[in-house]
């Protein structure tokens, strides 16, 4: 056999694919073992560590993915090559000795009963000190690009990513921590010129108004404006859950009247699910909708509404079938709302609420809502059917999760090139503080880490435009790209050293930013227990 040490990252790689599948499908079929005997709630911890476990395969799977088309086209540099065996090594080896689902818990093959296989094993000593210094030092070279490293994408995509990377770093980078620190809402300007930069109505079909792009552009845009100011990238957000609620779920006078609004940033809209005490559990919802005449009057309380003051538009999730108290009873609402301001935010008299104060994620702001009796015309009923609510909002989940993954690559992206700045700038016992090995070990794993989510974000993006179920690859998306936020920041503040706890550091507001994206479109256990779920469901069907 070929001595391991003379073959290249990509050749392991490809050999590896197989066994990672089959490591995946072992672990499933383990978990699945056990539930037999009880359920995946009695199961929980051993089910999210199989939800991690299938993240890893998949994320190495699209990794050697990535690198075999780099390698066709030409495009498989020495940055590239590097990125790939530091991915290889440190994810090879995680899977073999722990790897963490959150800061005190692991997920290990052996509490499955599984060992790793040998060719996956084969991965773990490409990621070395030399591999981690060398990426760096190119890092450094390309300093002022949009990635570090080839993203595998089509010129089209690298030229959208390139005209909102000089948007963000114009409009937005310059000013963002002082929006955060004044914890100001996005200034309408910012908006407007949005608008007409198509962000709003990216996915919206053209007949309604829209560009009619795909999700992978969707990805790209999210990417480059969160990394500018996740706030900014979120706006978009908005807008993309309206109008997927409304083109899987509205009637043709539906989407004609809100699309064409929506694609234009004439109207900007806000989702109305989550209520006090119920969190991720939608079916427990206690908003009530009742039929007078021909319209319908909402009363309820709903919380961590964002953006909820300055938009026009409610997507609110009511109960509307009475004596039910689980999913079947909820239906859908596009109720229009009166536009406010930072000073008045809610200037209808059947709605009122109060500003949650937050760490992060500032610029759109957070409120509570109380719905006093709000009244909306019997056209406000998505789709024209009760009970179809919760089943029209999970048809968004796959895109929503996608562009939250999209987001934590660009503030991921953005830590990391506020750490490089710093290390560059700063010097320590003689030296610039990136020629420390902790520090440039830090450096180089956050790119490598970027990639592997960025590459596992495309991948779900690309099912979802060639119109295949994608939860999954969705949740696994998000579910990864989330904690690849957090330890950029994490790592970006311990660079900065006691600057990074200093709020007039800008790297102090993306630590409190990264924060949120484990949280929110599902809380990380949420994400981990559904992908769980459905890989149970994958193997029996």
């Amino acid at each position: 056999m070929k001595d391991l040490a003379s073959q290249s990252p990509l050749t392991l790689a490809r050999a590896a694919v197989p066994a990672l599948n089959a490591l995946r499908a072992d672990a499933v079929t383990a978990l699945a073992g056990r539930v037999a005997e009880s359920d995946v709630d009695a199961e929980q911890y051993a089910a999210h560590s199989v939800a991690w476990i299938a993240t890893y395969t998949e994320a190495l799977v699209q990794m050697a993915d990535w690198a075999a088309k780099l390698d066709s086209d030409g495009m498989m540099g020495e940055m590239e090559e590097l990125i790939l065996a530091i991915a290889l090594g440190e994810y090879a080896a995680q899977l073999a000795g722990g790897l963490p689902m959150s800061q005190g818990e692991m997920a290990r093959l052996s509490d499955l009963g599984l060992t790793l296989p040998g060719e996956v094993a084969a991965l773990t000593g490409l990621n070395t000190d030399a591999a981690r210094k060398r990426l760096v030092e190119l890092m450094v070279e390309r300093k002022g690009i949009a990635s570090f490293g080839a993203t595998g994408l089509d010129d089209e995509y690298e030229m959208i990513r390139e005209q909102f990377r000089r948007f963000a770093d114009d409009k937005v980078v310059p000013y963002a921590h002082e929006w955060h620190l004044k914890d100001e809402l996005i200034p309408m300007e910012i908006i407007e010129e949005m608008s007409e930069l198509g962000v709003f109505g990216l996915t919206i079909p053209e007949e309604h108004g829209g560009f009619g792009m795909s999700k992978t552009a969707m990805c790209v845009v999210s990417e480059e404006l969160s990394r500018g100011y996740i706030g900014v990238g979120s706006l978009g957000t908005r807008s993309e859950i309206a109008a997927e609620l409304i083109i899987c779920g509205g009637t043709d006078a539906q989407k004609a009247e809100w699309l064409p609004k929506l694609a234009s940033g004439e109207t900007l809209p806000t989702a109305v699910f989550t209520e006090p005490n119920t969190g991720s559990d939608l079916g427990a919802l206690k908003t009530r909708a009742f039929q007078d005449g021909d319209d319908w009057v909402i009363r309820g309380n709903k919380t961590w509404i964002t953006h909820g003051g300055r938009t026009d538009l409610m997507t609110v999730l009511a109960r509307t079938v009475p004596d039910t108290d689980n999913y079947a009873g909820l239906s859908m609402f596009l109720a229009p709302k009166t536009r406010g301001t930072d000073a008045e935010p809610f200037p209808d008299a059947t709605i009122s609420g109060g500003e949650i104060e937050v760490l992060g994620y500032r610029g759109m702001k957070e409120y509570t809502l109380a719905l006093d009796d709000h009244r909306v015309g019997g056209e406000a009923l998505l789709g024209g059917k009760e009970g179809q609510g919760f089943r029209q909002l999970m048809r968004t989940f796959e895109s929503a999760r996608i562009q939250t993954a999209a987001r934590a690559i660009g503030v991921a992206q953005n830590a990391l090139e506020i750490s490089m700045d710093y290390a560059l700038d700063r010097t320590a016992f003689g030296a610039p503080l990136i020629e420390k090995p902790r520090v440039y070990s830090k450096l180089a794993m956050m790119a490598v880490e970027i990639m592997v989510a960025r590459q596992l974000t495309y991948f779900s993006a690309r099912e979802k435009d060639a119109e295949r179920r994608c939860d999954l690859e969705a949740g696994m998306a998000k579910l990864l790209g989330a904690r690849v936020a957090w330890a950029a920041a994490d790592n970006g503040v311990q660079i900065h050293g006691g600057n990074g706890f200093a709020m007039e550091y800008p790297i102090s507001r993306v630590l409190c930013d990264a924060r949120i994206l484990s949280i929110f479109e599902g809380a990380a256990e949420i994400q981990a227990h559904v992908i769980a779920r459905r890989l149970l469901d994958t193997r029996q069907g």
